[in-house]
């Protein structure tokens, strides 16, 4: 027995003298590095042949530093912590718009309705001249929204160029604390279905979540199409709240897990739930992540809800602030979160990158089986959450995609809007024939070259033929096939057109009703949505999803 405890305590001295040399020989490579660090910049400062910028280099040895880790693990200057705070609260000072820049101008591309800039008569189109003293000219929209932004209270005088008015308006505008709803649109899709876009979880998310939903409750809803496409994620802890509308209090939501005992946690459901029955489709795509992940994944786990998408980003990493010198942050990520079937979703190994220094996603070998924690369906880890009906993406022409970054659309909407005092209501108005081939005038003598990726792919072919001299006696047959691939811009208008209608009248809809009225169009024509409207209705379908009895196309 002596010698038993003698052992245990050799072991136990052993681990701690191994823990305290760790510990030293870790301090002091971290020590030696710093001292390193610190008499090379000092060295570069007093002998480099220019003169540098200390604070540039700092930042640049700190990004990259950071950058050899995860894209999520970020450094924050003071300078740059109102912008931080706008992601995790949805509020900062301002006038309430979103600009874009236009070749050389700065472009008003949409005033959020019932904010300054709307209140103060902005609208989209306006050209940016001048903010107080502030020339425009020669600046990037980055700078100038550093302008328009401030204390809220404070005012500001906005010069501005108008479309088809001679003269340029001076407007004065008040900032607000502006607050960008994380539900942005809800509404009854029909006598019984209920929609809910959610497009952030800053500290209102489940709030206002919650009260849509009562709202429609009242209204008469039995089912429910809840929106998460594009939500990139936010604070956990809403995410959370935002489960528990939908499962039994107490229920675990998801387990944090990392190096530091202190990251270890489990979130569990802290209230009384709204609705634990009425059928939910949740709407996902690869733009869904983070917090929007675990929200589906975990009511997936709980087979509570049935996911129709495509599949999501997969971000399973937590992250935590950490204070340093001078108000600076750390953004750095502390965990990994894992739902109620026991997976991490998370896409990218980061801790594994190749020798170019990129990160590599989790190899098919990696991946493991879990099941569900009510029906045992089989579901996996490392690739996001998986549909439980997959749709396919609505992917948009070459000519669509051009004629929208080169403002094209966004510019005959203008125009439009000048000249037309009013629409029809956003779930009603199209454009006929006649105004359509108005637009296709207005393009004449605009630029708007493009490319196909069939295009494209076809000149690789020929370079690749001719390195590998088996192009010799095909050029015919490669030019005739080059021609055929090739865009003509004038079919492309024809062969688009309804596609080019959608946009169009999505923009010019937005001049009149804002961005309610851009979703209001959108549901009209969105797949996903009648997708999931569809099965809502097809109670057999949505029961044997949930109870892993379904059969596609059976």
């Amino acid at each position: 027995m002596k010698k038993t405890k003698n052992l245990i305590i050799a072991l136990s001295i052993s681990a701690s003298a191994f823990l305290s040399y760790g510990f030293a020989d870790n301090y002091f490579e971290l020590s030696k590095n710093l001292d390193i660090f610190s008499t090379l910049l000092k060295e570069l400062n007093t002998y480099y042949v220019d003169d540098t910028k200390p604070g540039e280099l700092m930042k640049t040895g700190i990004d990259a530093m950071l950058n050899s880790l995860d894209p999520y693990t970020n450094y924050i200057p003071e300078s740059a912590i109102e912008d931080y705070r706008f992601m995790t609260t949805g509020q900062y000072g301002g006038i309430g718009a979103l600009i874009h820049k236009d070749s050389n101008q700065i472009i008003v591309s949409e005033p959020y309705e019932g904010f300054p800039a709307f209140k103060a008569g902005l609208k989209a189109g306006d050209i940016l001249l001048q903010v107080d003293e502030n020339k425009v000219e020669g600046k990037n929209s980055g700078q100038i929204s550093k302008l328009l932004r401030g204390q809220s209270g404070s005012s500001l005088n906005v010069t501005i160029q108008r479309p088809n008015v001679s003269e340029p308006m001076v407007k004065k505008i008040v900032r607000e604390t502006i607050k960008i709803s994380d539900v942005p649109y809800y509404k009854m899709l029909d006598n019984e279905v209920g929609y809910i876009k959610l497009s952030s979880f800053t500290q209102t998310a489940s709030n206002e979540f919650i009260a849509a939903f009562s709202e429609l409750k009242e209204k008469g809803m039995k089912e429910l199409v809840f929106d998460l496409r594009g939500n990139g994620g936010g604070l956990l802890i809403e995410a959370v709240d935002i489960v528990n509308i939908f499962i039994p209090k107490g229920k675990k939501v998801v387990e944090t897990r990392g190096k530091l005992k202190k990251w270890d946690a489990i979130y569990t459901t802290r209230k009384e739930p709204l609705d634990i029955t009425i059928p939910v489709a949740i709407l996902v795509d690869g733009g869904s992540a983070s917090a929007s992940e675990i929200v589906a994944g975990t009511l997936q786990d709980y087979d509570r809800v049935v996911i129709v998408g495509r599949q999501t980003f997969g971000k399973g990493l937590v992250q935590q602030t950490r204070p340093l010198s001078y108000n600076a942050q750390l953004k750095v990520t502390v965990a990994k979160y894992y739902i109620p079937s026991g997976r991490c979703i998370q896409r990218i190994d980061y801790s594994n990158k190749d020798k170019r220094g990129k990160a590599q996603t989790v190899p098919d070998s990696l991946i493991s089986s879990f099941k569900t924690v009510v029906n045992k369906r089989p579901v996996q880890d490392g690739k996001g959450i998986k549909p439980d009906l997959f749709t396919e993406e609505e992917n948009i022409g070459m000519i669509s995609a051009t004629l929208m970054r080169k403002f094209h659309i966004f510019n005959y909407a203008t125009l439009y809007y000048l000249s037309h005092a009013t629409i029809a209501e956003a779930k009603e108005f199209q454009l006929s024939d006649d105004e359509y081939n108005k637009f296709i005038e207005y393009l004449g003598d605009k630029k708007y070259n493009y490319s196909t990726q069939s295009e494209e792919i076809l000149k690789e072919l020929k370079e690749v033929a001719k390195n590998e001299k088996y192009f010799g006696g095909a050029e015919e047959e490669y030019t005739a096939l080059l021609e055929k691939l090739t865009p003509n811009r004038k079919n492309d208008l024809i062969k688009f057109k309804l596609e080019l209608k959608l946009l169009l009248e999505n923009e010019i809809i937005s001049r009149y009703y804002y961005q309610n009225g851009r979703i209001e169009q959108s549901l009209n024509t969105d797949s996903d949505v009648k997708e999931a409207l569809l099965l809502l209705k097809d109670k057999k379908k949505y029961n044997e999803i949930l109870d892993g009895t379904f059969v596609p196309n059976k």
